[in-house]
């Protein structure tokens, strides 16, 4: 169940949610499981504003490289995503020529600039990617893009995800209906520092392409930010926004009333992606959210949320159902920030209640019993509480299995 917000409505359709936003996916042969999409195209009606954040890996994708020098040269417009599944076109020598060829042949189907075109692949680093399988297949992906594609889509940008992630929400602007939705893959590779997946978000919304980028690196460092399932960083991921402008509300062109509808609404799409993300990782049986309140600031908030969140131990501790609670003290203790440990309190819930299992930075008696019925649940929430100050900040992420191992023992097959 979603969280509910005041003024936003959930919709359907994900990345075709929005007025002008048509979608396809297919199998074009670079995985050898016909049953599974490997190539996705999302392509807007109009020409949209678009801005982008991406992975803070030192090694980066060749897609990323293309995408950024696309969005420069465009100052920041794009009329269509093409994206591809298990290759990641990462450490090749011929990786930018393949991503800007991709570029070139989706744009010589809709009749635009290769430099409207966003770039993104994922997959396993180091192969070379065949682009033949791309090109043989262009021509039928373009062809097949319909206002409702989005499953064939979200399916064809999927790796070791085991469900499909898609949101999008209806709100208000100027007394106008707008849309905003998105898609994203991820499983594995998954670490703070916006290193976290392939994202694609779509509106309907007009504002400058400024403005979408303030609001998305700020928003992202409370969401994409703040999710760690294993603490790799990975080479290739990047969150992207476009906005063709097609709901018919007045330019945002300045950081007004409207302006705040539209970036809470993009808060709300990419905060249950992190969700779903989180929930889905490699060999995962239960998400975790931590929630920091009462801290001094907001980077203290997220550091001490995140530090828990990405704990090997303390993943470990909720794989096996065991309120080892002071694991939680101890990722607490070495977050790189300033706050006195002897007033945190510490609890533990989920659907069937909640454990207080520390105060005043000291243990208290609790019920074992109640404690295995609390942590018997596939969501489980870290509470903390620092008395520092007024500020609240989540992280998510997932318990570490058996299951992840098995996973990433033999990725590349």
């Amino acid at each position: 169940m979603m969280e509910q917000f005041e003024g936003y409505m959930y919709v359907d359709g994900g990345v075709c949610a929005a007025r002008g936003f048509q979608a396809n996916g297919l199998n074009c042969g670079l995985n050898s499981d016909k049953n599974k999409n490997d190539l996705a195209l999302v392509v807007s009606d109009e020409l949209c504003n678009a801005a982008a954040v991406y992975t803070t890996n030192k090694v980066k994708g060749a897609p990323i490289l293309v995408t950024k020098k696309h969005l420069e040269a465009t100052g920041g417009k794009a009329k269509a995503v093409i994206a591809n599944s298990k290759n990641a076109n990462t450490c090749n020598a011929d990786g930018e020529e393949k991503a800007r060829r991709m570029a070139e042949l989706a744009a010589g189907q809709l009749n635009i600039a290769p430099e409207e075109v966003i770039v993104a692949s994922t997959g396993v680093i180091g192969q070379i990617l065949p682009i033949e399988p791309i090109e043989s297949h262009i021509e039928e992906l373009a062809k097949g893009l319909s206002y409702d594609g989005n499953d064939k889509a979200t399916n064809a940008i999927m790796t070791t995800d085991t469900v499909p992630k898609q949101v999008a929400v209806s709100f208000d602007i100027d007394g106008v209906t707008c849309t905003l939705g998105g898609m994203a893959k991820g499983s594995g590779m998954i670490h703070p520092n916006m290193a976290t997946t392939l994202n694609f978000v779509t509106t309907d919304v007009a504002i400058s392409t400024q403005l979408i980028q303030k609001a998305l690196s700020e928003v992202t460092k409370i969401t994409y930010n703040c999710l760690s399932i294993d603490g790799d960083t990975s080479t290739n991921d990047m969150v992207c926004v476009m906005a063709n402008g097609l709901a018919g509300n007045n330019e945002i062109t300045e950081e007004n009333e409207a302006y705040e509808i539209f970036k809470q609404a993009l808060y709300i799409v990419m905060m249950n992606m992190t969700k779903m993300l989180a929930k889905d990782g490699e060999g995962a049986t239960k998400l975790i959210e931590c929630t920091v309140s009462e801290a001094k600031d907001l980077d203290t908030a997220i550091i001490v949320a995140k530090s828990v969140i990405r704990s090997p131990l303390f993943k470990c501790a909720i794989f096996g159902e065991d309120a080892n609670w002071g694991r939680v003290l101890c990722a607490i203790g070495y977050a790189e920030a300033e706050f006195d440990i002897n007033k945190v309190d510490v609890d533990l819930a989920s659907s069937k209640g909640v454990l207080p299992v520390c105060r005043n930075g000291a243990g208290v008696e609790f019920s074992e019993e109640f404690a295995k019925v609390v942590l018997a649940e596939d969501e489980i929430l870290v509470n903390i509480s620092l008395h520092d100050g007024d500020v609240t900040a989540k992280a998510w992420g997932c318990d570490l299995t058996y299951d992840y191992v098995k996973i990433n023992g033999d990725y590349r097959s």
